[in-house]
């Protein structure tokens, strides 16, 4: 079968839409004592430090074919990291625009087109721990606003797989307008009916997938929760073995009842 090539839509000078893509992931775990909460809350700020993040959003940067212009960072006081990364178009302006179909990003480095102009990549981490149940939580927004014809959304694979998540909520939207030779206004310049699309089939297996979209404003929304659940994942400084029947039922609710708080936005009584 032949497949006929996308139509290009020819612009009046460049491309004005912006296209923000916010990435929000938690990791969540169980620390029995006060010195295992602190000992997690420290290997989360090691793990991810301001300069871990800065190799990061390096990379997303490189994915998009972003030309970094200024980068900014700083590790935080008691913990958490945050890093700003101002980046232009690479190469001469293109006036015309590609009808991207909706496909996965590369989940590593590779060469990728691109073309933008004031946009900026931006994370910030939180790393926290409940008062009293032994429950902790860690997690980082990333944003990454493009102005031109690419979609942050080809770099939502390569940060799926530099976070080992549980839960994800991904916010994608188009702002703004462009115009055609004619003066028409465009508003969005890609086909896309959900994120999802933008991701590989084994990160789309791994997840229960919950899509909130609003296609008459340009506005996707999609929930990710981790399928499998292995307790020994979530505990931290201690392993099933050392637990009794009854604790790690207890642990267990605990667990679930946070990561579905979160999911769902809203708290719940019982799990």
């Amino acid at each position: 079968m032949k497949i006929k090539p996308l139509k290009k839509i020819e612009l009046y000078g460049f491309n004005n839409l912006t296209k923000t893509l916010s990435f929000n992931m938690y990791d969540i775990c169980y620390a029995k004592t006060p010195e295992d909460r602190a000992n997690y809350i420290q290997y989360i700020d090691e793990q991810y430090n301001a300069d871990r993040l800065t190799e990061i959003l390096t990379n997303v940067a490189k994915i998009i074919g972003a030309n970094i212009l200024n980068i900014a960072k700083q590790d935080y006081d008691p913990q958490g990291a945050s890093v700003t990364i101002l980046v232009s178009e690479e190469g001469e302006f293109n006036t015309n625009i590609n009808e991207e179909a909706e496909s996965p990003g590369p989940s590593s480095l590779g060469s990728v087109a691109a073309h933008l102009d004031k946009s900026h990549i931006t994370v910030h981490t939180y790393p926290e721990s409940h008062p009293d149940d032994g429950i902790s939580t860690f997690r980082a927004d990333i944003d990454v606003s493009t102005c031109g014809h690419i979609s942050p959304l080809k770099a939502l694979n390569y940060l799926m797989q530099s976070f080992d998540t549980d839960i994800v909520t991904i916010d994608y939207k188009v702002r703004g307008f462009t115009r055609d030779v004619n003066g028409k206004k465009i508003f969005i310049d890609h086909k896309i009916n959900s994120i999802q699309n933008y991701l590989d089939v084994e990160f789309r297996d791994r997840y229960h997938m919950i899509d909130v979209n609003v296609y008459q404003e340009n506005i996707f929304h999609t929930k990710m929760l981790l399928k499998d659940f292995d307790l020994d994942n979530y505990l931290f400084g201690i392993s099933k073995k050392d637990l009794s029947p009854n604790e790690k039922r207890k642990i267990k609710n605990k667990l679930k009842k946070e990561m579905y708080e979160i999911f769902y936005g809203r708290n719940i009584i019982k799990v």
